[in-house]
């Protein structure tokens, strides 16, 4: 996959998740993917002061583009 591919994958991901973060009042945007390994995102809104938005950065977010992108390693909230 080549990084365009990967960068069109993880958006598709991202707007998958997307509904149920606009549901609590957040948001996720991506930020950049470096060496497509690595996805680095903004959870903005309510997600930003969550208590549990490392849990849903994990759980829900990196779980998923890792669904729809298996070579991710890891993604991160900046």
């Amino acid at each position: 996959m080549n990084s365009e591919e990967v960068k069109n994958e993880v958006i598709k991901a991202l707007d998958r998740i997307r509904p149920y973060l606009q549901n609590d009042g957040g948001d996720i945007t991506l930020v950049d993917i470096e060496d497509d390994k690595i996805v680095k995102v903004r959870l903005e809104g309510t997600c930003t002061n969550c208590s549990v938005n490392q849990l849903t950065l994990k759980s829900g977010v990196e779980m998923t583009v890792k669904e729809f992108v298996p070579q991710i390693e890891k993604v991160i909230s900046v």
